[in-house]
């Protein structure tokens, strides 16, 4: 368990190398581009089960309460769903596959795969230094058992050898992808302390969850520019 934060991206690299292969696999099938879009939106969903998006969902309820900080916190911990989960879900979906379907090449597809690593090592990073906004709880007990002279180790090495790979063999799209990355970070750090006095497990997915998202759409925009 100390260690297991440096291999959370490699979650994301198994997803990038699933949309690359069916990527391949429909160049030389010929299949239809809305199958095509449809079966690599819901790959990060059959590869994760998508553990992000129901903290996606949970957060959504809770910023959108506009209650008080303690209110939110007890929204997010509620099993049930609220109708702003399901509208800002579908409004992600929608937003997903239609700036997916601007990413037409193979490169393309690369770089949105780069992003579902990037969002993970961003992610581990900040269950390390980020305070939690609750005194247990699972990302409460990564961020107290991580070992975090190792684990900020090879996360920095991991995205220094993401971005120099990509930016060298495939597009300098890349470091503006992790570029945009950073930036959701920052506000993402602080709307979280802003709203919940820290962050959670669900805010955690919510960060993954966005982050993917804000990658396709750098990679899709890049790529009409």
């Amino acid at each position: 368990m100390k260690y297991s934060l440096c291999f959370f991206p490699f979650v994301g690299a198994v997803i990038a190398g699933l949309l690359y292969g069916w990527q391949v696999l429909c160049r030389e099938i010929c299949c239809g581009g809305l199958f095509r879009i449809c079966v690599a939106t819901a790959i990060p969903l059959i590869v994760t089960g998508g553990f992000h998006v129901d903290g996606y969902m949970d957060t959504m309820d809770a910023f959108h309460s506009y209650k008080s900080r303690e209110e939110k916190l007890e929204i997010m911990s509620d099993p049930h769903i609220g109708a702003f989960s399901v509208i800002m879900l579908v409004l992600y979906y929608i937003l997903f596959i239609g700036f997916y379907s601007e990413t037409g090449c193979v490169n393309d597809v690369i770089l949105v795969g780069a992003g579902f690593v990037i969002s993970r090592i961003l992610s581990a990073f900040m269950v390390v230094f980020l305070r939690p906004a609750r005194g247990n709880g699972m990302l409460k007990y990564f961020s107290d058992t991580a070992g975090k002279a190792v684990v900020v180790t090879f996360l920095v090495i991991e995205m220094a050898a993401l971005n120099t790979l990509l930016a060298v063999f495939i597009s300098l799209v890349v470091l503006i992808e992790t570029a945009v990355a950073v930036l959701f970070a920052i506000y993402y750090k602080y709307r979280c302390y802003k709203e919940l006095g820290g962050v959670t497990g669900d805010t955690a997915g919510y960060f993954v969850t966005v982050t993917e998202l804000l990658m396709c759409m750098t990679v899709a925009i890049c790529g009409m520019i």
